[in-house]
């Protein structure tokens, strides 16, 4: 053990001679662990009979714990010292060795240096392991544990860097990095460049292998102590310091150290050309992307069975040469391409040339992340589960993740250019226009509607309802070249979204503009309507197909709403499930159902003003050309003069609703006109003040007929839709006899005549309205 190294481990001081005298006069006096890793004895207890030996068993545990506790310090010691004689004597020899002595075969201080580096390996890695079992097995012991962590890491903190220094040593003596021109490339004739690492001889070879070897060990053993410190709290943590394990994730955020080592000394190389083509950036990528396909194969064939040796379980060379050079372009990207931008897009007045280079930019930064994750991807499996992290390594986008203010310009750009785009749109009239199925002008004739609506074209949805959609998902493939949720969601929520939520506001203004329960409805009006509500059911078909998607059920994040009216939205949405457009969808149901709601109240209203007067005289015997005791023949009736400009406003709104609107918001919309006329009709009549004679009868039932033929093309028993009116018709209609008797079972009032009307096929009326029904017969009593 090396004597001139002392574990200070507060608040223990060990060496052996202190921890033999310590455990002699543990017996006697206090502990001076109180407050400490070691539980303090109990003092000033009585030594009355009966608490004496429990006393002594908890002095024998304590003082064993003691025991146990210097034990584990003793070997943490020993280890710590081994650790540090290893770090002493790798620093020592460094400044014994030059460039020259790297690759002659005779260098002992080489060896002995990767000797050392090994046994360092080796004594970290038995740290580890002790520390692992302490955390397991004692994890109150903190103190002892960050004691040893603060020593190991300050031994670490040197070795890494003069191990690093030793391999460039040796990769400059191997001749890396190698030109990036050959004589091929003067001639336009462009071919690989020599790789350095396929050239190497035998020796050179072996000596290579064991300093990447040592390297990577070094790596490992560090990446498991970070496991292990995240990890530190939990009572059992699996052992990670078999050399067998590897925690992927842990370390290769930032790539493996021996193949960044081969990247660096590329990069001065690079930046003399990247500084020619600061205006064309495609160039620099392009340089980036032939140098890494160039090393490509050489990379593979010489690291991937040095990684396979050194047990790094699922690394693969390529990936890890893709990072290393995706990192060093970041690098320039972040200090040199994108500060000059950003000063432009503050300062300049007309920032029309600065969105066109951004979007340039990010082009190109898409293609490149494309064309690079295909090389790091070809010739390995692909993990099942990589890691955020391990993917933000791989994309050049990365650099938004670390300045979300330049994440918030391109936004804005991305943004300001799609609603330039919309603007122009919309000042195109032939945008709002959309074809009409030459079915649907069959009119009054019965077609069979479809309602698995998936196209534009089947939802009647005017154009430019389709070029929000195609804009919004151009920016949203977009967004999943960034790395992360976070700049993901941030990224779509303020471009796609907003672009979105932008467009449905201007369809909610457009229909409130109509004031369609204000005023008389037109055409034009009924057209507007029904193509604003066509393109706002289109598109949340559109945006509901997005929401189920993987990618973005994974972000699991809730929007804002686009409009004041929370409290109406959320009614909407409480029952719903969690999607990213959730609040999206929210507005545009409401938005849909409010003005499918204002155009049958529209309808409704209409209907009401012109058949006011008829529906008063309903039953009224002088509005009657027949003598009460003459039955007309229903066959040759006419409908009531009062009643017919009703019918045919009624059938010119439906038709060209019909026309208008999309199956599946008509379907809706004609059933609710129809439910609202029935009430309309049945509430109207003076049920028991008008007397019906028979003609008057036939009359309503002619009328009624009239009513119901105007939904007849679209359902085969439009009647089913007229409950209320029905029943009163059948109940009209009864014998004098029946309708005697059943009026006075219905006074008598058994079951609330329930049993007796479901008798009559009377489902909807209830006794009373019966009742009041029947005394409107002029015959009844």
């Amino acid at each position: 053990m090396a004597t001139k190294h002392a574990l200070c481990v507060y608040p223990l001081h060990f060496t052996l001679v202190g921890a033999t005298l310590f455990l002699k006069m543990s017996s006697r006096c206090p502990s001076p662990c109180q407050g400490g890793d070691i539980p303090a004895g109990d003092q000033g207890e009585a030594s009355a009979p009966g608490v004496e030996l429990p006393a002594i068993v908890r002095e024998i545990e304590r003082i064993d714990t003691i025991r146990l506790y210097a034990e584990a310090t003793l070997q943490l010691e020993a280890l710590v010292g081994n650790l540090e004689d290893a770090a002493y004597s790798i620093v020592r020899q460094a400044s014994k060795l030059n460039l020259s002595s790297v690759l002659r075969r005779a260098s002992n201080g080489v060896e002995r240096k990767q000797e050392k580096l090994l046994q360092a390996v080796d004594a970290v890695r038995d740290i580890e392991r002790e520390l692992v079992r302490i955390s397991t097995s004692r994890p109150q012991w903190t103190n002892l544990i960050v004691a040893v962590d603060s020593r190991v890491d300050k031994t670490l903190a040197i070795l890494r860097p003069q191990a690093l220094t030793d391999y460039r040593a040796l990769l400059a003596a191997l001749g890396w990095p190698p030109s990036l021109s050959s004589p091929d490339m003067e001639k336009d004739k462009y071919s690989q460049v020599p790789n350095p690492l396929i050239l190497m001889n035998e020796a050179n070879k072996e000596k290579y292998s064991e300093s990447f070897l040592a390297l990577c060990a070094l790596q490992h053993v560090q990446a498991n102590r970070e496991v292990r410190q995240c990890q530190m709290p939990a009572a059992t943590t699996p052992s990670l310091s078999d050399s067998k394990y590897f925690d992927k994730t842990a370390c290769l955020d930032n790539g493996l150290w021996a193949i960044d080592e081969l990247v660096h000394p590329i990069v001065s190389r690079m930046e003399y050309h990247f500084s020619k083509w600061s205006e064309q950036p495609e160039f620099i990528f392009a340089l980036v992307y032939k140098i890494t396909k160039d090393f490509m194969d050489g990379v593979d064939d010489v690291l991937q069975p040095l990684i396979d040796k050194a047990r790094l379980v699922g690394l693969s060379a390529k990936e890890s040469w893709v990072t290393g050079m995706v990192k060093m372009l970041l690098g320039y990207l972040e200090t040199q391409i994108f500060p000059p931008l950003v000063t432009a897009y503050h300062r300049t007045d007309d920032k029309l040339e600065v969105h066109s280079s951004w979007m340039h930019l990010n082009d190109q930064m898409i293609t490149f992340d494309k064309r690079m994750q295909l090389l790091a991807d070809s010739g390995i499996q692909k993990v099942a589960l990589v890691s955020e992290g391990l993917s933000r390594s791989l994309s050049v986008f990365s650099i938004y993740v670390g300045h979300s203010d330049w994440l918030r310009i391109w936004a804005d750009i991305e943004l300001n250019s799609a609603q330039n785009k919309l603007k122009s749109e919309l000042e195109d009239e032939a945008s709002w226009l959309c074809s009409i199925d030459p079915q649907d002008e069959l009119g009054h004739q019965e077609t069979t509607a479809r309602f698995l609506l998936s196209t534009r074209e089947d939802y009647k949805a005017p154009p430019v309802s389709e070029f929000v959609v195609k804009t919004a998902s151009t920016m949203i493939e977009r967004s999943h070249a960034l790395p992360t949720k976070g700049t993901k969601i941030q990224y779509c929520r303020s471009t796609s979204v907003q672009f979105l939520n932008d467009f449905f506001v201007l369809l909610h203004e457009g229909c409130e503009a109509l004031q369609l329960p204000n005023t008389a409805l037109q055409d034009e009006s009924l057209l507007k309507a029904s193509y604003a509500i066509n393109a706002a059911r289109y598109c949340e078909y559109v945006v509901r197909e997005w929401g189920e998607d993987t990618a973005f059920m994974e972000l699991g994040a809730h929007g804002n709403y686009v409009d004041g009216n929370q409290e109406q939205i959320h009614k909407h949405s409480a029952q719903r499930q969690c999607s990213f457009f959730a609040d999206e969808i929210a507005f545009l149901v409401k938005l849909g159902t409010d003005f499918l709601e204002q155009i049958m109240s529209s309808i409704l209203i209409e209907f009401e003003d012109l058949s006011w007067d008829y529906v008063q005289s309903i039953g009224s015997s002088n509005e009657q050309n027949q003598p009460d005791d003459q039955v007309p023949d229903e066959e040759n009736l006419e409908v009531l003069p009062g009643f017919v400009a009703s019918l045919e406003v009624l059938r010119e709104r439906t038709t060209k609703l019909k026309l208008y609107l999309n199956s599946k918001d008509f379907l809706d919309l004609w059933r609710s006109i129809a439910e609202g006329l029935d009430y309309f009709v049945y509430s109207s009549i003076r049920w028991g003040q008008v007397k019906f004679s028979d003609p008057a009868v036939v009359q309503l039932r002619v009328d009624t007929k009239a009513l119901l033929r105007i939904f007849r093309p679209y359902c085969s028993r439009p009647e089913a839709f007229f409950p209320f009116v029905t029943d009163s018709l059948k109940l009209l209609t009864m014998r004098e006899t029946d309708a005697q008797y059943f009026l006075e079972a219905l006074k008598k009032g058994k079951d609330n005549g329930k049993s007796g009307l479901r008798q009559h096929g009377l489902h909807h009326v209830d006794a009373s309205q019966a009742v009041k029904v029947l005394r409107s017969r002029k015959s009844g009593g």
